[in-house]
């Protein structure tokens, strides 16, 4: 997470525009103010898996579609989790894994996704995820804890909804454009 938007944003482009200090004419986008902190984070991994209840699969880029989610995985559909999203922070606090094992969708590093209120949107490219849900409950032991010995989606994951489609690549960064 970048605490200083400024000195982040001098010097050259960014997913908000050209770089620049407030005051400047630099106009940031809805929901920003350039003299706080921005959260910002990166896509460590994209995973999808073509039936539910198994672990995911690792792939370098995913094509999201609107009100659906991840086009080839299991989860997508017209429900608020369309997309499982899992710090990789508080993944590696708890063990050291292959992405996707958890059932998530995409590992983030720098944000505390957890710690972000329901209504929360974030952006990767073109691609706007509007957070639904904060953890989940697991139903008797899934398949992961069983396997695992733990899982740390109830605690920890988020699920998000596709407001705006796109693709998205292993290495892209996230950004925090909303709070509610």
């Amino acid at each position: 997470m970048y605490t200083n938007a400024v000195s982040r944003l001098q010097g050259g482009d960014s997913p908000l525009g050209r770089g620049g200090a407030a005051g400047d004419g630099v106009v940031p986008p809805q929901g920003f103010d350039l003299g706080v902190s921005i959260d910002m984070g990166t896509i460590r991994a994209i995973c999808v898996s073509k039936e539910k209840g198994t672990p995911k699969t690792a792939v370098l880029e995913a094509e999201l579609a609107a009100d659906y989610g991840i086009n080839g995985d299991a989860h997508a559909g017209s429900t608020h989790r369309q997309v499982s999203l899992l710090s990789y922070e508080k993944i590696n606090q708890f063990a050291a894994v292959e992405d996707g094992v958890f059932g998530e969708n995409l590992v983030v590093s720098g944000i505390d996704l957890s710690a972000l209120p329901v209504g929360t949107v974030l952006r990767c490219g073109a691609v706007l995820l509007e957070l639904t849900q904060i953890g989940k409950e697991c139903h008797d032991r899934c398949q992961i804890y069983h396997r695992m010995g733990d899982c740390i989606m109830p605690r920890e994951g988020v699920f998000a909804r596709v407001l705006q489609g796109g693709t998205i690549k292993t290495g892209d960064e996230i950004i925090v454009t909303e709070k509610t």
